[in-house]
């Protein structure tokens, strides 16, 4: 079985970020996806919301049968996490050049400190580009509407922290 973790804040889970899982699922297996805690950066929702959250997105997709899907937080290295569950590889969602920079970065570290780990970067959908969970946030919370960058449940879900 073919695993990978697919890290990150997740705050919320967007449909960008559904995309990426669902592209992942057809490369692997099995995706564990991590849900960052960095208690360094302000999150609208708490690492519990979110994996919440995120088990439900992932209860309402039609899994093939062969597919699993895990939700978990995490705190402190991402190496550690995917040598905790024996992956090989990370996911990583880019939008464009600036993820790109970023990611490629990051990929980096991460293989000085876990050689065997690959990194691989799934570039967005162009309806997807755009989206980013800072930009869904604000939105939100100056009262706009954020149909068609997260699902209906975690739009509701935004609605209650307005």
């Amino acid at each position: 079985m073919t695993l990978a973790v697919y890290p990150g804040s997740f705050d919320p889970f967007t449909l960008g970020h559904r995309d990426i899982l669902l592209r992942s699922l057809k490369i692997f297996d099995q995706v564990v996806i991590a849900v960052g805690v960095n208690q360094n950066k302000k999150t609208l929702f708490t690492a519990n919301e979110r994996v919440e959250m995120i088990e439900k997105e992932v209860n309402e997709i039609k899994l093939d049968k062969n597919n699993i899907v895990k939700v978990e937080c995490f705190e402190g290295l991402i190496v550690d996490l995917a040598s905790k569950h024996n992956a090989k590889s990370l996911i990583k969602g880019v939008r464009g050049p600036v993820d790109y920079d970023y990611e490629a970065q990051m990929a980096g570290m991460n293989t000085v400190m876990c050689p065997d780990l690959e990194t691989i970067f799934l570039m967005s959908k162009p309806e997807f580009s755009f989206i980013h969970s800072s930009l869904v946030k604000q939105i939100s919370l100056m009262g706009g509407d954020v149909t068609g960058f997260v699902s209906d449940s975690i739009k509701n879900q935004l609605k209650t922290k307005s």
